[in-house]
This record gives structure tokens, C-alpha cells and sequence, in this order.
């Protein structure tokens, strides 16, 4: 089961990507694997050399009533101090920003794809969508024939 952030790669210039783990509740694991989460507008943050996830939506897992969690709480991520720390410099020195990616899971244990992105501009997502739009014509083009 993997759960993408299509919104990122439109909004966002990826510049580096990093697998993590993330520290999750039973009842939250579960409802991922059932795909009841959204990262549409999450992101990171690195706080006492820390890295959270703030924003990020796992719906309440029914069975599990009394060790349910809040849906939108923040969550940590598992970083060596030594990637943490790298990460921090590249936010302070240089703007970007932290964005989930994706959430999947790798021999039982869910992990989250980070991306160090920059914005993108509005002029920049045109081009993007003017690309789109050539390559679909060319497409079309060639099935015709």
C-alpha cells in the first residue's frame, strides 16, 4: 500500500529524497494499511534536532476505539542525528522546505519518502503543464498512424 503526494512534484522542485521511518501507534499502522491517510498538506519541521511531521492525516481505526489517537497530531520521524543535522543546515542556509512524498511499507514497517524541495513558481507550472500537453499531443500523433 503506498499512499503518494501528487500535489508535491506540480508544486515543488525535488532536490533530494529521504527514506525514514516514523513513529506510529498500532491502531495508526493499521489504518494506513487499510490506505485511510493523507499527506496532501503536511510537512516537515525540525525542532530540538528533531525531525515532525505536522498536518498529516491518519483517519481513526474503528476497531481500536480507546487507543485511538488525535488524526492531525504531530508525529517524529527517524533520522540519524548526523542526517538531522544536515537537513537543518540546507533549511536555514538555503529556504527549503521538508515534504512528505510518500508513505509505504517496507518488510512491515512503515516508512516515509522526505523530500528537501524548493516552490515553485507560477510561471514554473505552467511550463510543466505546456510539457504535459505537447507529449499527450505527440501521443495522440502516433496512435493515429
Amino acid at each position: 500500500m503506498e499512499i503518494l503526494n501528487r500535489k508535491a512534484r506540480f508544486n515543488y522542485f525535488i532536490i533530494e529524497e529521504i527514506e525514514c521511518g516514523i513513529e506510529l501507534f498500532g491502531s495508526e499502522v493499521k489504518s494506513i494499511r487499510n490506505g485511510n491517510c493523507n499527506i496532501k498538506d503536511s510537512y516537515g519541521v525540525i525542532r530540538n534536532n528533531e525531525v515532525y511531521l505536522i498536518n498529516m492525516f491518519i483517519k481513526n481505526y474503528k476497531e481500536a476505539s480507546i487507543f485511538n489517537k488525535e488524526e492531525t497530531r504531530k508525529r517524529k520521524l527517524l533520522l540519524h542525528k548526523k542526517e538531522t543535522i544536515k537537513l537543518k543546515e540546507k533549511i536555514e542556509k538555503e529556504g527549503y522546505t521538508l515534504i512528505p512524498l510518500k508513505v509505504y511499507f517496507n518488510r512491515n514497517k512503515v516508512k516515509v519518502l522526505l523530500g528537501l524541495c524548493k516552490g515553485k513558481k507560477t510561471y514554473d507550472k505552467r511550463e510543466v503543464l505546456k510539457e504535459k500537453e505537447i507529449k499527450r499531443k505527440i501521443e495522440r500523433e502516433i496512435k493515429s498512424y
